[in-house]
């Protein structure tokens, strides 16, 4: 395959109308590249990967997955491909063992093996009906669907939603290990942490357009951060918002919230003078980091 990308688009358009939809995406997935493809609910991640799979037609533009046309060259390009839906559905009488028995001929055949390995690798429960195993025992079905036959492109919506952290950590080795043998992924996400582990790259996309294309540490870069502090007596917020780096101080009792950039290096030690009961670092706020990111540009 050489240097032909994974997965391609050119100026891919799905338009719902209302500004609703996906507009004029240039994206590319490079050989043995895990891209984390990151949004808002709502920014149009689930229609990118629909389109990609062919699921639905585009309004205009086109994709190729594995240098083969998503639409001319569909039913070959999904032979290769692993597809995980955000909102994947299964048959709900079926025992686990028998939807992944069924979507293993589906796909011509798979290995019992290796139905066997990843089920274990997941703790995914095979014998009891579906309509009576949780979300994320559900979820964890879908990822084995996803893998069992190797695909050389994975295109996983929102993969992790409802798994436990030792399941989460299991999927992320997997990740890893499908890299290393030149195998590529896409994988969506609402949240920056969530890819922070294992993406090379991430494209962010919001409301319906692609916005950026980089590394994770560059956006880690312009991010702003927040920390949660508690303290045994209220400490004086003034001493927190004088520090380099630092936009926004919130003091609730005898909590502080801080937003800043850069470094917690000063907050941290600001912190120390006084006796800390509680310390939580909170989620990056990816609509910070838009605005951050392009309010250069969007003046």
């Amino acid at each position: 395959m050489g240097d032909t990308p994974a997965v391609l688009t050119e100026r891919l358009t799905k338009d719902y109308g209302q500004g609703r939809g996906v507009f004029e995406l240039d994206l590319e997935v490079r050989q043995g590249e895990i891209l984390g493809f990151l949004g808002p609910n709502g920014a149009g991640k689930s229609t990118t990967m629909r389109l990609l799979l062919g699921l639905i037609g585009p309004t205009s533009g086109g994709a190729t997955l594995l240098g083969l046309d998503a639409a001319r060259d569909g039913l070959a390009a999904r032979r290769r491909v692993g597809y995980l839906a955000g909102d994947f559905g299964l048959y709900p009488q079926l025992t686990g063992r028998a939807v992944l028995e069924y979507f293993a001929r589906l796909h011509g055949g798979v290995r019992p093996d290796r139905i066997a390995a990843l089920s274990e690798r997941f703790d995914a429960d095979l014998d009891r009906p579906v309509h009576e195993l949780s979300s994320g025992n559900r979820q964890k079905l879908g990822l084995v669907q996803a893998f069992m036959h190797d695909p050389e492109l994975l295109v996983l919506d929102e993969p992790i939603a409802g798994l436990d952290p030792l399941v989460q950590r299991s999927f992320h080795d997997l990740l890893a290990e499908i890299r290393e043998q030149g195998r590529s992924v896409l994988l969506s996400s609402h949240t920056l942490s969530e890819v922070d582990r294992v993406a090379d790259r991430v494209a962010i996309l919001r409301a319906g357009r692609l916005v950026v294309v980089d590394t994770i540490e560059h956006l880690k870069g312009v991010a702003v951060r927040r920390l949660e502090l508690d303290f045994a007596t209220p400490p004086d917020p003034e001493d927190f918002r004088v520090l380099d780096g630092v936009r926004e101080v919130e003091a609730t009792g005898t909590s502080l919230r801080i937003a800043f950039e850069g470094s917690p290096d000063a907050i941290v030690k600001a912190a120390a003078r006084h006796e800390v009961t509680g310390l939580r670092s909170l989620e990056d706020d990816l609509e910070d980091i838009f605005l951050r990111y392009y309010r250069e540009d969007e003046r």
